[in-house]
């Protein structure tokens, strides 16, 4: 089958947008055909990683109808609405990636495990979750990652709870998306951090409770002043060094007793090699530091977070600012790369 999607051809290279060959699915494959896919900070730490193969297919939040399925797939049939993830609909114990799907490009094979910068897309039929019929063609895609990134860090790694404290440093599709479930589990105060004050009065829509620009003041220090000693939970969803290091102190302190654990920090965003903490937030304070890795169980929580859309809880349509098209991909990124999108991005097909 002939498709079209963006290609990433090389590191420092724009991507191409051209024709493509998708095989038949293989017993344990899907093919959807697209109409929406995010777009992620993800894709752009792969395309700025000289270590990522090419050519290889980006993308791993997309919606679609699924067209094909392959003989040992069970869960989806031809003619379901389906969300295609990277994080797979069953738990797997350990790190786990599936093999590409077999797609082709001027006969040559196509990297990546799970793709939805193009217009169909072939993948193990683990990353393709049924949802309802009714789901929203464009904004269920983002679902499919900024959501579950984001809200699954604070229900599932974090477990926030009514009453809590949280701060997110960052406010894209992930921060925000943290901020509203947050908002959702009744936390407060909710303190969202950014060096751009646009965002920030944005982050306020989705239930942010107080702001604090980094550019401006020390956000360590701000935070600590306006809670009294710090927050129950602080989620990095930027993943720079600098906030690395600063969602650990702005946590509040525990102490001596084996009940007396401190805040925990959690880590979203994609990380750089190296960071530096002081060992006694372990140790003097039993603060916590955690990594959340799209802690999310798609069969169940992606009903839950479009229920939570149609009810008025969860603003998807406001989340999602700005609309491409495949051919306008290198504009999105650059828009992307340059923090000109509140919010998420989409593609549209």
């Amino acid at each position: 089958m002939k498709s079209r999607a963006a290609i990433h051809v090389g590191h420092g290279k724009p991507l191409i947008v051209d024709e493509i060959d998708i095989p038949d699915p293989q017993p344990d494959q899907v093919v959807v055909k697209l109409y929406s896919s995010g777009v992620c900070h993800s894709q752009l730490h792969q395309m700025h990683n000289i270590e990522t193969q090419t050519p290889t297919l980006l993308g791993h939040e997309g919606f679609g109808v699924v067209t094909q399925v392959g003989s040992n797939v069970d869960h989806v049939k031809e003619g379901d609405a389906a969300i295609v993830t990277w994080v797979p609909r069953e738990p797997i114990r350990g790190r786990f990636t599936a093999p590409p799907g077999g797609a082709t490009w001027q006969e040559e094979p196509l990297a990546g495990a799970t793709y939805t910068w193009g217009e169909d897309a072939i993948v193990w039929g683990g990353y393709v979750v049924r949802v309802d019929d009714d789901a929203p063609k464009d904004l269920a895609s983002i679902v499919g990652c900024a959501v579950l990134t984001g809200a699954g860090a604070v229900t599932h790694t974090a477990k926030v709870r009514p009453g809590d404290s949280v701060a997110v440093f960052g406010v894209g599709g992930v921060g925000m998306s943290a901020i509203q479930m947050a908002s959702v589990l009744e936390a407060y105060p909710i303190i969202a951090v950014d060096l751009d004050d646009a965002k920030l009065e944005f982050a306020r829509e989705f239930g942010a409770t107080h702001t604090v620009n980094a550019s401006k003041t020390d956000p360590v220090e701000a935070i600590i002043e306006m809670t009294n000693g710090g927050v129950d939970y602080a989620f990095d969803a930027i993943g720079l060094r600098i906030t690395n290091e600063q969602i650990l102190p702005v946590t509040r302190s525990g102490g001596s007793g084996a009940d007396n654990i401190g805040g925990m920090a959690v880590l979203i965003g994609m990380p750089g090699p190296e960071m530096t903490i002081w060992p006694g937030h372990f140790m003097f304070h039993q603060r916590q530091y955690r990594g959340s890795l799209g802690a999310t169980y798609p069969d169940k929580d992606f009903s839950m977070y479009l229920r939570l859309y149609k009810e008025g809880k969860f603003q998807l349509d406001k989340l999602v600012t700005k609309r491409y098209r495949l051919e306008d991909i290198n504009e999105a990124c650059d828009d992307l790369q340059s923090g000109k999108i509140l919010g998420r991005a989409i593609l549209e097909y």
